[in-house]
């Protein structure tokens, strides 16, 4: 394992944060087109969790934020709405062009707020959401009903598929730009407008992906932030009157919560919670490549993605090479600056994170093997929230490490006998958010992509998502699809509309039912 310590470009982290400073002077709330400060009474900080140092303090948002926001979006939504699909189409297409323009910004912004690699902001979080505008810039044109027929005699039907009104969304701290993508994307591009809270710790990229938009011509009061904490602002967006539809990402328990708020205005609800995804390898797997799978699926964003692989069950033959591999590979994997370019993993969100992850670990060691890891390095990294990536053999399915999700670098290896004992294992959790299978054998895959419940199968791969495939899960994990036209749709409803082609057979209706009069 190595370290690159806090060799970075010194530089561009401190033209990054006074960039933040000044970009954020005016407030962290975004209410019709203009940077506010919150009316709570009380301020946070976002904090670089690579060194503990504060990057910015602001005031959070209260209840009459949230308020002026939805105001704000309730306002813009009949101008919105009536827009023709063309025309928010090209202002989406302006709006990717602004994002493009801006990726560098974007990605240093994302990487000093969450501890990333600012190799993977620049190569996935940044192009993935702009890659998003991009299709729902065209998917804004597709909007469609089902075509008109007479299904009932003289009468023509057809369906219209019409905007919802003000979407209110929360948004997590793990992938807070392309997660602001996720939830205002298909929204606005159906014709609603949107108030969305980021997590408190990380809402800068929230805000410049808004001010972009603004940039791009979209306009004031169709996309509003508001920046507070889930106990006050968050459930006051979730529970208001003028909010016609919630849509939430984040933990199970927390779901819980947000959809009973929601039930009180009887609102629509979109929830992607938490995962656990298992990483099932059978026996005429390619070896390698499966413990290449693991080391990338378990430790992308530190770990701290509710699709990460954390349950890898390996069929016997395979099981310990597979372990002796993915803990060797795992020991190459270089800790360090996000702003160095050596680093391949950062750390994790916070300290009370990273404590919470060690927990996990530390417990396991009663009835586990901690292979390797399972510690917080030393030296120049002490200060940050950093946790060596750790794999953890031999634990028992129905244990704590396996069962529950941990959000961190850790990867739990366990064995099965027969393909049966594999799937069943696979399924045993309340989750079922994501999953991948690993075989040479096409029958078999095939079986696994069928029998395992989770809302994404991969087949000898972990991890990738594309723009024009759904996004979303099973069982626990919520439910309700991000990205691709499944989502897009997500924010529309549906109408009936039927013609009477004939007086005649009105006045016969009529008849049938009130007689002669």
């Amino acid at each position: 394992m190595h370290n690159s310590g806090h060799a970075g470009d010194a530089d561009t982290r401190f033209q990054t944060h006074r960039a933040v400073q000044e970009r954020f002077a005016d407030g962290a709330q975004y209410i019709a087109g203009k940077l506010t400060k919150g009316t709570s009474g009380r301020t946070h900080a976002v904090v670089d969790p690579s060194t503990g140092a504060e990057v910015y303090r602001y005031e959070l948002a209260g209840t009459e934020d949230v308020d002026r926001a939805v105001a704000a979006a309730r306002a813009a939504f009949p101008g919105w709405s009536a827009a023709t699909p063309g025309e928010r189409s090209d202002a989406l297409h302006r709006f990717a062009a602004v994002l493009a323009d801006r990726a560098e910004d974007f990605a240093r912004i994302e990487s000093l707020q969450c501890g990333k690699p600012l190799k993977l902001t620049r190569e996935f979080d940044v192009p993935g959401t702009i890659d998003n505008t991009a299709f729902f810039a065209g998917a804004a044109r597709h909007l469609q009903g089902q075509s008109a027929g007479e299904y009932s005699g003289d009468h023509t039907s057809y369906v219209r598929r019409e905007p919802i009104g003000v979407v209110g969304s929360i948004a997590p701290w793990n992938y807070p730009l392309q997660m602001a993508a996720w939830k205002v994307l298909p929204a606005i591009a159906a014709g609603n407008t949107i108030v969305l809270k980021p997590a408190e710790l990380t809402p800068l990229t929230s805000l410049l992906f808004a001010q972009a938009a603004t940039e791009a011509g979209i306009p004031d009061g169709v996309i509003n932030i508001v920046t507070g904490t889930g106990k006050e602002a968050g459930e006051h967006l979730v529970g208001h009157p003028d909010v016609a539809m919630t849509s939430f990402t984040g933990s199970t328990a927390v779901g819980r919560r947000v959809a009973e708020i929601a039930t009180t205005t009887v609102k629509r609800i979109h929830l992607e919670l938490g995962g656990k995804a298992p990483f099932v390898v059978f026996d005429d797997a390619d070896l390698e490549a499966a413990a290449n799978g693991a080391l990338a699926g378990a430790l992308i964003n530190t770990g701290q993605d509710c699709t990460a692989a954390t349950r890898a069950y390996v069929q016997r033959p395979l099981y310990e090479e597979f372990v002796e591999r993915t803990a060797a590979l795992m020991e190459t994997v270089q800790l360090g600056d996000p702003f160095a370019t050596g680093t391949d993993l950062g750390p994790l969100i916070s300290h009370v994170q990273r404590d919470r992850v060690a927990g996990f670990v530390d417990r396991a060691r009663a009835y586990a093997r901690v292979v390797t890891g399972g510690e917080a390095p030393q030296g120049e990294l002490a200060e940050g929230a950093y946790y060596r990536p750790t794999l953890i053999a031999d634990a028992t399915q129905d244990s704590e490490i396996v069962q529950s999700e941990i959000f961190g670098p850790v990867l739990v290896v366990l064995p099965f006998d027969s393909d049966d004992d594999g799937i069943r294992l696979a399924n045993d959790t309340p989750y079922g958010l994501a999953a991948s299978a690993w075989s040479r054998d096409v029958y078999r895959a095939n079986r696994a992509t069928r029998e395992i419940q989770a809302g994404c199968v991969w087949v000898n791969d972990h991890i990738p998502i594309i723009s024009e495939m759904p996004h979303g899960g099973y069982k626990a994990s919520g439910f309700g699809k991000d990205m691709s036209t499944y989502s897009f749709e997500e924010y529309t409803q549906i109408k009936h509309v039927m013609f009477d082609n004939t007086a005649v057979a009105r006045k016969d209706w009529h008849r049938t039912i009130f007689g002669d009069r």
